[in-house]
């Protein structure tokens, strides 16, 4: 059957451009359904997998292995492509690459970059989303994990709050004395996001309201998300049990061959992966 559109045809081995010209289809030295043929020069620029989602099972099997043959040249389009592997955002957070970003922050009252990728091979990062500046809930949680700062540098790790407020709000914030709602000097760095970018990569933001959930993210030295957790709006975050979890990962890439359980304590031994064990329990 002759047609005279021009169609794009794709292949696992990449596109492939059929010119406007006389063509003629054959599957196998069989005529492909006249309904097909213009199906398929309808679909002008749709792949044949989109194609293919909207023909009969019986068209499509016959689209399969079809071949186009050109005056001058055959060429071969292939059933439809595999489908393309899952992008970044449709993987889990925790087990893949910690979203990098570099933005601005206050830091010692001074304006500073922060790149999340410069402590890759250094440090474990804690990083920890929170609403707003000048709120309730947000000074209890920055201000602890402040006066815990040491705890966290004695374990090798870095900490860094963010927020979609600007540097100058965190800079006014962290010059208000806590008596008054303020923040006080801080021992980490306050990351400004205002355009959002950070929040949505690490899948925080409410778009409804332009902030974030409080989620908290522990990164290790390799750049990977080892730990994930998110908090509603009105409920704050445990100092304790972040500390207790960054000592948790520690532990199994020094023991790769044990396990942490449950209420693990740094200290205790963790457990092997091991049928005998729930013997000895």
């Amino acid at each position: 059957m002759a047609l005279g559109l021009g169609v794009q045809a794709f292949s696992p081995r990449g596109a492939i451009s059929i010119a406007s010209t006389s063509l003629v289809e054959e599957k196998r030295g069989s005529a492909i359904p006249e309904r097909q043929c213009e199906r398929v020069a309808f679909a002008r620029r749709i792949s044949p997998h989109e194609l293919l989602q909207l023909c009969s099972s019986r068209e499509r099997e016959n689209a399969v292995g079809v071949r186009f043959r050109r005056r001058k040249r055959n060429v071969i389009a292939a059933g439809a492509p595999a489908p393309p592997p899952p992008s970044q955002i449709d993987r889990p957070l925790v087990g893949s690459m910690a979203p990098n970003f570099e933005a601005e922050a206050v830091h010692h009252q001074e304006f500073i970059k922060v790149k999340l990728s410069n402590y890759i091979g250094k440090k474990f990062v804690v990083l920890f989303f929170y609403p707003l500046n000048f709120t309730f809930v947000c000074p209890t949680e920055l201000t602890a994990f402040s006066d815990r700062y040491g705890e966290f540098q004695k374990l090798d790790t870095e900490v860094l709050a963010v927020s979609s407020d600007s540097v100058f709000s965190h800079l006014a914030w962290i010059q208000t004395d806590r008596k008054s709602g303020g923040l006080g000097e801080l021992n980490y760095p306050v990351v400004s996001d205002l355009t959002k970018a950070i929040t949505k990569a690490y899948r925080v933001l409410l778009p409804d309201q332009g902030i974030s959930l409080r989620g908290l993210f522990i990164i290790d030295k390799e750049g990977i998300v080892q730990h994930a957790t998110i908090n509603n709006l009105a409920v704050g975050r445990n100092v304790d049990e972040a500390l207790r979890l960054v000592q948790a990962v520690q532990y199994v890439k020094v023991h790769p061959d044990e396990l942490c359980p449950a209420g693990w304590q740094p200290g205790e031994h963790g457990i092997k992966p091991d049928p005998k064990h729930f013997a000895a329990v």
